[in-house]
């Protein structure tokens, strides 16, 4: 059991005005912020139906003299008398922005933990409002989310390498020194200037998708500051980056294979009446976009990138499997026009073509960061077809282009991403789904193993991540923590 917050407050052990003394260094290496950092006092100012307020960082820890200024957002819990602290929430990506989230929190969290905690988002170094990674405008993401990045010619290669690599220059020249410090391990240090800020003397943190690695980090980095700790969806903390891409193409093979089981039960799937024939029918229609792109009403065209990030984009929720189908119908009958809106979706193109809230510039620099190598040859590339058709026959071979960016990135992170064992840390819940198609559910089993205090709690369903998500098992034991600091039993198993 976790200490109360109400006792802990009650005690007098926090204020408002906290600041505790911070390590000399934590363990990823990385020196600690000087003490200005952490005696901030935040300035909320109304920000429709939010607080916002914004807190200073050092650019580079190493020569903290440079500040780059986070965004946060908070709402104040509903019932201020019963209020146990603040919730520190982030949704994932890398590159998705905890502001959104905070604005979406009656969409994310039960009425339970809103009456309960303040939900407090903000956009990571990088990311949305806060200092932000800039690369290309909005001609250039057009072309870029719309190019072949399964290349099947040498002359393909080489545009796509081409691209990429003005992809990075365009990084590096629009965003400057940022690029080089928008690692996670960063970010981890960043929440815990945030937590002093926020006035409690530990971290309570929900942290969805990527936003697990990214809490995850933090509890290696200060196993005494943990709180409640809620991990949904998570990542691997041992894949590295070279073997992440295999593993996710797999999960969305699984979530597909339970699409299409739903589909042809249906007398109008698109798809047919039988799996195997299924599946079939769907990778020929990827194919054959490569040659033949579809038109829209729109007057733009669907690529085979978009299609695939089209069908991908609906399998992270079972709610959006009917547009799936609807989509698939269309296209099949020469209309592209649902599956480019998918797609569309995803890479965070508006209506009015702007790119302005796309998540993937920073989502590419992070991932580069924390990669720690020089991403992935051709030629290695080349070497993987085998391992990555046979695991991801449909979204293999984009997966297996994906290191390539990373191959030709300008910076280079100085920190090495630590080994996330989180020894110290108060209990952490993670959450896996068993069908999650972006953080396959062996991800959670291995994340609540390695660290310490790790306890799984398991949602058999289907789509990415499981709390609020329509199971009541998963979201009572959520809340329970949350509110009760009652730890879910090991081996906790939820029917989604």
């Amino acid at each position: 059991m976790i200490p109360s917050a109400r006792q802990t407050r009650a005690d007098g052990a926090a204020t408002a005005t906290a600041s505790p003394s911070a390590p000399a260094r934590n363990g990823a290496g990385m020196p600690i912020a000087p003490k200005r950092y952490y005696r901030q006092s935040l300035t909320w100012s109304t920000c429709g139906s939010l607080e916002c307020a914004q807190v200073k960082v050092p650019l580079d820890y190493r020569h903290p003299g440079t500040s780059i200024e986070l965004a946060l957002a908070r709402r104040p819990a509903t019932k201020p008398t019963e209020r146990i602290g603040a919730l520190v929430v982030n949704p994932g990506g890398p590159g998705a922005s905890g502001i959104d989230y905070a604005r979406a929190a009656e969409q994310s969290f039960s009425t339970d933990v809103l009456d309960h905690y303040d939900i407090v988002g903000f956009d990571p170094r990088g990311v949305g409002e806060s200092d932000q990674v800039r690369c290309i405008g909005n001609a250039a993401m057009d072309t870029w989310t719309s190019m072949d990045v399964t290349p099947d010619t040498k002359a393909e290669v080489r545009a796509l390498r081409s691209f990429d690599h003005a992809f990075a220059r365009a990084c590096l020249r629009h965003t400057g020194p940022l690029l080089g410090h928008v690692s996670t391990v960063e970010s981890a240090a960043d929440m815990d200037i945030i937590r002093a800020a926020l006035g409690e003397p530990r971290l309570n943190f929900f942290g969805a998708s990527y936003g697990t690695l990214l809490g995850a980090t933090y509890a290696q980095e200060f196993p005494a500051r943990v709180g409640r700790f809620v991990l949904d969806g998570a990542l691997s903390t041992d894949l590295n980056s070279k073997g992440m891409p295999i593993a996710q193409a797999k999960g969305f093979e699984t979530a597909l294979d339970a699409f299409i089981a739903d589909c042809v039960k249906l007398r109008d799937c698109p798809l047919g009446r039988r799996a195997g024939t299924a599946r079939t029918k769907l990778a020929d229609f990827l194919h054959r976009l490569d040659q033949h792109p579809l038109p829209t009403t729109s007057g733009r065209v669907l690529t085979q990138q978009q299609g695939e990030t089209g069908v991908v984009t609906a399998l992270y929720s079972k709610q959006t499997w009917v547009a799936l189908r609807i989509g698939l119908r269309q296209a099949f009958a020469g209309n592209g026009a649902t599956l480019l809106a998918l797609a569309d979706a995803y890479n965070g193109r508006d209506p009015t073509g702007s790119y302005a809230d796309s998540l993937l510039p920073p989502n590419i620099a992070i991932n580069c960061l924390d990669s720690g190598q020089a991403g992935t040859s051709v030629k290695q590339i080349e070497k993987q077809r085998q391992a990555y058709e046979s695991a991801a026959p449909i979204f293999g071979d984009s997966a297996r282009w994906s290191g390539l960016m990373c191959h030709d990135w300008p910076v280079r992170s100085p920190y090495d991403s630590p080994k996330l064992v989180a020894e110290g840390a108060a209990p952490i819940v993670v959450i896996g789904t068993t069908r999650d198609p972006a953080t396959p559910y062996a991800w959670a089993k291995q994340m609540a193993n390695t660290l310490a205090s790790g306890v799984l709690l398991t949602r058999d369903g289907d789509g990415h991540t499981g709390y609020f998500k329509g199971d009541a098992c998963i979201d009572s034991a959520v809340d329970a923590y949350l509110i009760d600091a009652t730890v879910p039993k090991r081996g906790t198993r939820c029917q989604g």
